[in-house]
């Protein structure tokens, strides 16, 4: 059974840190289809439309028919451990820091058998296991051997705890907690476990409703945050950067006007100016210092949270410069995704539909609840994927957008 995981102990300056290092993550280009599934928090396989054999791993061509027209199809992940081992010695310096390790082979129901690392729960040879796909450190798909069935302290395991961002024990910064949903994602943040949370605030003298009842919780530290104060940011993250392990910048003005329904260009810049300007802002200041304790012990600097906007892949003219900023951050978070890489920080894209929030009461439902949002990033972390799509209505842009982006852009004009 898997023991619960026990608040960090004060760091001992004298003992040796690990070195961030990444695990081995070199992949052929058509394996990329298994990372590209895991980062959505899918577990698929290629199967040959020809014959309908299954395949693992990915390949070029079936090797039962030699057929090659080869589809990712998402997978029940239901096995068997046939066979299992425990790692006490390896060359490689990303698990020479973290042995034991264990990895198994697992024949699954639907025909192929894979090799997969081991949760602490996993224990006897022969027994029924569901195989998941995850995101190791170093942001390719792995795949992971779960209990049958979930158990006590089940994301407390050492080795998934590797592939995720569970807040718990961890330290949060969020970038606004003036907004619902920033009140929200605090208060899922405590409930997930979190240590401390940080929660900025812009603008001091503007009243919020249900912001000062943030002070009373004994996790939660307010702190003055203006995204769009360089020197604020850049003092804040002197201050605490070297101690946050994950960012959630719900930071975000929303503007709900066509690009011309308001004449000039001051709405726009101050959108840009918090969307995407801020984002550069708090990357710059927070993130070196994050990059710099991407192997620091067990809660170590994983993850960097963007909401961004389901209309940062199309453009919603009735938001048209609201869209385009987020479409601006959606592109500078791709750029981070890189730069954080090597530190084994985990950028997540966050592009939810329209929140029911002040700034969308002229939207038709559906609409988003800040509560329901916040769930689904904390969801994010546990799982540790990269790309979330909350609600109904995004999830039905990103199908469109994924089958024809033009007609797409012709119904969102209509």
């Amino acid at each position: 059974m898997t023991e619960p995981l026990a608040p960090p102990k004060r760091k001992n300056p004298i003992l040796k840190t690990r070195e961030p290092v990444l695990p081995p993550w070199r992949r052929s280009r058509v394996a990329l289809g298994l990372t590209a599934a895991a980062a959505l928090g899918r577990f698929e396989l290629q199967q040959c439309d020809d014959c309908g054999r299954t395949l693992y791993p990915p390949r070029e061509m079936c090797d039962g028919c030699l057929g090659v027209d080869l589809v990712w199809t998402a997978q029940s992940g239901e096995g068997t451990l046939l066979a299992q081992t425990q790692l006490d010695h390896s060359h490689d310096l990303y698990f020479r820091e973290r042995l034991p390790w264990r990895l198994g082979l697992i024949r699954l129901t639907n025909g192929p058998t894979v090799v997969a690392h081991l949760h602490g729960d996993v224990v006897d040879s022969g027994c029924k296991v569901r195989i998941g796909a995850r995101l190791d450190r170093a942001g390719r798909a792995v795949l992971i051997a779960f209990p049958e069935k979930d158990v006590t302290n089940m994301a407390d395991d050492k080795q998934l705890r590797e592939m995720t961002c569970d807040p718990k024990f961890r330290r949060v910064l969020v970038t606004d907690g003036k907004s619902a949903l920033g009140q929200a994602m605090v208060h899922a943040l405590v409930k997930a476990g979190a240590s401390r949370v940080w929660v900025g605030h812009a603008e001091p003298w503007k009243g919020a409703p249900g912001f000062d009842e943030l002070a009373e919780i004994k996790e939660v530290t307010l702190i003055p945050l203006d995204v769009t104060n360089a020197r604020n940011v850049k003092e804040q993250a002197g201050s605490l950067g070297g101690r946050v392990d994950i960012v959630v910048n719900t930071s975000e003005i929303h503007r709900g006007y066509s690009l011309s329904s308001r004449y000039g260009t001051d709405v726009a810049k101050l959108e840009m100016e918090t969307n995407y300007f801020g984002l550069i802002r708090l990357a710059q200041e927070f993130g070196s210092a994050m990059k710099a304790r991407g192997a620091d012990g067990q809660n170590s600097a994983v993850a960097w949270v963007n909401v961004l906007s389901i209309f940062a892949l199309a453009n919603f003219p009735q938001h048209g410069t609201f869209s385009a900023s987020k479409a601006a951050a959606y592109s500078l978070s791709q750029a981070m995704r890189a730069d954080f890489k090597a530190s084994a920080i985990r950028v997540i894209n966050v592009f939810p539909g329209p929140i029911d929030d002040e700034w969308s009461q002229l939207i038709p439902p559906p609409k988003l609840a800040p509560a329901r949002l916040a769930r689904d990033i904390i969801s994010a972390l546990c799982d540790g994927v990269e790309d979330v799509y909350p609600g109904d209505v995004a999830q039905e842009i990103l199908e469109r957008w994924l089958e024809n982006p033009k007609i797409l852009e012709r119904e969102l004009t209509e």
